[in-house]
Parts: C-alpha cells; sequence; structure tokens
C-alpha cells in the first residue's frame, strides 16, 4: 500500500486524512519530509540529538494540530511548526521564559498574500528537492551532510571515505550546481 501512495500528492494524502481521520496517511507525509524537519532543526538547535528530539515532537504537536484543523499548504506549515519549536527551544534554552509566538510566525491561511508566500515557499523547496535529486550521487550526498545535517568536511571524509579535499570540491561543485539547476528550471518555466 505504502508503494501506491509514493507518488500522491500532499493534498491527496492531507484529504485522505480528513476523510477518515486515519492517521496512516499522516504517516507518509511526514515520512517524506523527515530529512526537511531535521535540516530545518539542525539549522535552529546545531545539536544533533536535539534536533532528533525535535523532529519527533514536531510531528507529536502536528498529529494534534490535524486533527483540529484543516491545512491547506501542508509543506510550508509543517516548516513553520518546525521553526517555531525550535525558536521556543533556544528561549527555553537562554533561560527566558517562552513567549507567545508572534502571529506573524504562524501562517495565516486567510490572507491572500500569506498564502501566496506560503505557495512560493512550496514550490521553492519542491523545487530544491528536485533538483538535489539531478546532483551526481558524491555531491547530493555532500550538501545533504554538509547543509542539512551540518556536518564539518572531516566527519562527511569519515562517514564517505572521500578525501576532505573531496568533500570540499564535491560541496562546491553541488552547491554550484544545485543553483544553475534550479535557475534553469526556473526559467524553463
Amino acid at each position: 500500500m505504502a508503494d501506491s501512495n509514493e507518488h500522491t500528492g500532499d493534498q491527496q494524502l492531507l484529504d485522505n486524512f480528513y476523510g477518515d481521520r486515519d492517521n496512516y496517511w499522516l504517516g507518509i507525509l511526514f515520512q517524506r519530509y523527515t530529512l526537511l524537519l531535521f535540516g530545518v532543526c539542525m539549522k535552529y538547535l546545531k545539536n544533533e540529538e536535539e534536533a532528533k528530539d525535535s523532529v519527533q515532537q514536531v510531528f507529536l504537536k502536528a498529529i494534534i494540530e490535524l486533527h483540529k484543523y484543516p491545512v491547506q499548504y501542508f509543506k510550508s506549515w509543517l516548516y513553520m511548526v518546525a521553526k517555531n519549536h525550535c525558536l521556543m527551544r533556544i528561549r527555553e534554552r537562554q533561560g527566558k521564559a517562552a513567549a507567545e509566538i508572534d502571529d506573524q510566525q504562524i501562517p495565516d491561511e486567510s490572507d491572500p498574500s500569506s498564502i501566496h508566500q506560503h505557495i512560493q515557499k512550496d514550490k521553492q523547496l519542491d523545487l530544491m528537492t528536485e533538483c538535489l535529486a539531478e546532483l551526481s550521487s558524491e555531491q547530493k550526498q555532500c550538501v545533504t551532510l554538509f547543509y542539512l545535517e551540518k556536518r564539518s568536511y572531516v566527519d562527511i571524509a569519515a562517514d564517505t571515505g572521500y578525501s576532505v579535499m573531496q568533500v570540499k570540491s564535491y560541496l562546491q561543485n553541488g552547491k554550484r550546481n544545485l543553483k544553475l539547476l534550479m535557475e534553469k528550471k526556473v526559467k524553463n518555466k
């Protein structure tokens, strides 16, 4: 059953969930965005264990929230939930009282400009994911480990068997190629 839903769009999976309230559909969505969420959490928290823990907490919060109200732009919404969660963790870590989240940080789905921003962000994330898949396996691996998992050159070299110079080269070429691929696809649309 998982294979038949692999190419099902986010909105269809949400519609299925809202139709039967089966968390199975959310599981497919969460699996699809685990790496993205981990990257967001690493970006803010800069701690692998705390990031992994936060991904799980974001999933739990998302399940609760999705049972309460419908969401239209899942990827953007999930990104904002993760970002807000990380900002709260940082505030708590700094010993400050957890402040209320600004209304601006939560997508307002009744505001047309907010909807437009989230559509644009979704498109950018989709485009980046699509272009990342087109990089060579070495470039894709190094870019993912360095930018999403915040790994050092030395760590990447140790994990992959590449030399540090190869890692630097794959990163430099991967970043340039990713940018070129994204620009080309935007130009062709």
